[in-house]
């Protein structure tokens, strides 16, 4: 048999599938708290719980995971996030109360700005305080996703300028520096945190000035690459 028949006769209802989802833990800045994007749940199992924005592949639309996910968050934000990365792959027979499932979460950033006019018109999205989540009914093990994603973000903002985009495209050096202080969870010496960043030369006077306040300050853009630049020692240390 060739394989050309073999591939027009396989049944791939065979074998037992599991249920298989993406799943995005978005962060984004405001009001000076790191917030987390979640979609209150319309249908059982865990109806009326707070999730995560995800859901099933759609195989006419969708050639890869990333395109799942850029799809989903742009149902929900009006926008395809700047940054997303996968998270991990989890899978068990207890997470989903409808059976064997497995997700491929992803880790993605968005500025506030960029989405919120979208997000209020959408009825089942809220941007909720990473702070809170303790007193919100979370569907699934989306708990522990957040969880996990929010400690690889720290130890990205670490040594990297990842936090920033969570910013708006262009912002200033005190705005980057206190996204990555609500990130990485504590004070960062001013001195030590901009000698860095300059050192680094990771960013782009765009020639204009925040609007607001006596001293005005400068506005950046990151660089292309700035994303992926990795500091030589950690921001704390």
């Amino acid at each position: 048999m060739s394989e050309a028949k073999f591939l027009k006769n396989y049944d791939k209802t065979i074998f037992d599938s599991p249920i298989f989802t993406v799943d995005s833990v978005l962060f984004t800045c405001h009001d000076d708290r790191l917030r987390v994007l979640l979609v209150k749940r319309a249908n059982h199992p865990d109806q009326n719980h707070w999730g995560l924005p995800g859901g099933f592949i759609d195989l006419s639309k969708d050639n890869t995971l990333e395109d799942a996910v850029i799809r989903i968050l742009q149902e929900k934000t009006g926008i395809e996030p700047p940054y997303i990365e996968q998270l991990e792959c989890r899978g068990n027979a207890q997470r989903d109360k409808r059976g064997w499932s497995v997700t491929a979460c992803y880790t993605a950033l968005i500025a506030y700005q960029d989405c919120s006019t979208h997000i209020d018109t959408v009825s089942d999205a809220q941007w909720h305080s990473i702070d809170d989540l303790e007193t919100l009914d979370i569907a699934f093990d989306h708990k522990a996703l957040i969880e996990y994603s929010r400690e690889r973000l720290k130890q990205k903002a670490l040594y990297s300028i990842v936090p920033a985009f969570a910013l708006p495209k262009a912002f200033t050096l005190p705005e980057l520096q206190r996204v990555h202080e609500l990130v990485i969870g504590k004070p960062i010496q001013k001195s030590s945190f901009r000698r860095r960043i300059d050192q680094a030369e990771l960013l782009i006077d765009t020639g204009k000035k925040h609007a607001g306040g006596k001293r005005q300050a400068v506005l950046y853009t990151m660089k292309e690459a700035a994303g992926g630049f990795r500091f030589v020692r950690n921001l704390e240390q």
